[in-house]
């Protein structure tokens, strides 16, 4: 007896409502998830293999909006959409920019791409493990911010998760520095890796912008195909939001080997190679390593 009336008096904490959390694309759905654990409900609005650029909001998502406690966006222009959505919501959700205290990579420094996008940040500061740390603390003291009763479960697993980056960031630079010097050149389709390339050591060149909105012009695949002939640059990636025929296109005309599809901006489905942020960071290493290191 006494067992069924504490089962009883445990119902209701496990039936207690969980928090609503809406992220604007995979990634940052993720990274809620492994801090939230339990006590949240994460819904991203850009899904998996999604193109966050050129993403267009429907009606539905302004009602996920209306109905959340939290709203995590990347920040760094990447949601040029989200203004509008949000004024479009009937109440305003607590956000929290994930990106807050990052450095943020200029790219009209170094760039030759860069007069798409002249006085825009790069948005993709993810692809450094030590900025996704950043992210996820400043997910777990929103979370905190706005549900304190679960402070202690919040902190709790966003240090379980930031000792599996620490892990991680370790495996990538592990992973960069067994690549020859003269090999670390690639190319991959939208301008997505350069924190990955200063954090890392590789150098990344593309056609596109920062945006997958931009179209390359003739001249500037000109000047990519005269790069990879003159420095051998020896593999090309594609990305799984990026129509792959201009890439192949340049394969094909400068004999470049193509590597596997290399994850950016977003995660895939579960059974995909990239159902995580971990599984996504893992499966490109593997492929550069795989292209570059012999």
């Amino acid at each position: 007896m006494a067992i069924l009336t504490l089962a009883a008096m445990a119902s209701p904490a496990v039936a207690e409502e969980k928090l609503n959390v809406v992220a604007t694309f995979s990634i940052l759905g993720d990274f809620a998830r492994n801090v939230g654990g339990d006590r949240v409900a994460v819904t991203t609005l850009v899904g998996p293999n999604g193109d966050t650029h050129v993403y267009t909001p429907s009606p539905a998502a302004a009602r996920t909006i209306a109905n959340a406690r939290l709203v995590i966006v990347n920040g760094l222009g990447l949601e040029g959409w989200l203004p509008r959505l949000v004024g479009s919501s009937s109440r305003q959700a607590t956000t929290v920019v994930a990106t807050r205290n990052i450095k943020p990579r200029d790219v009209t420094s170094g760039d030759s791409h860069g007069h798409d996008h002249p006085d825009e940040a790069d948005p993709h500061a993810w692809q450094s493990v030590v900025n996704a740390k950043v992210y996820v603390t400043n997910i777990r003291d929103a979370l905190i911010a706005v549900d304190p009763a679960g402070a202690e479960i919040y902190r709790a697993n966003a240090a379980a998760y930031l000792a599996k980056l620490d892990d991680l960031d370790r495996e990538v630079r592990e992973a960069m520095a067994k690549i020859p010097q003269d090999r670390r050149s690639v190319i991959s389709s939208h301008n997505a890796f350069g924190y990955f390339a200063a954090a890392y050591g590789i150098s990344f060149i593309s056609p596109q912008g920062v945006s997958t909105d931009s179209e390359p012009s003739a001249r500037d695949i000109a000047a990519i195909i005269t790069q990879i002939k003159k420095r051998k640059i020896p593999a090309i990636f594609l990305e799984n939001i990026s129509d792959p025929r201009l890439m192949r296109r340049i394969a094909a005309e400068t004999g470049a080997k193509v590597g596997e599809t290399l994850y950016s901006d977003s995660l895939t489905e579960e059974n995909g190679p990239a159902p995580t942020y971990i599984d996504m960071v893992r499966h490109n290493i593997k492929a550069l390593t795989s292209a570059l290191s012999s």
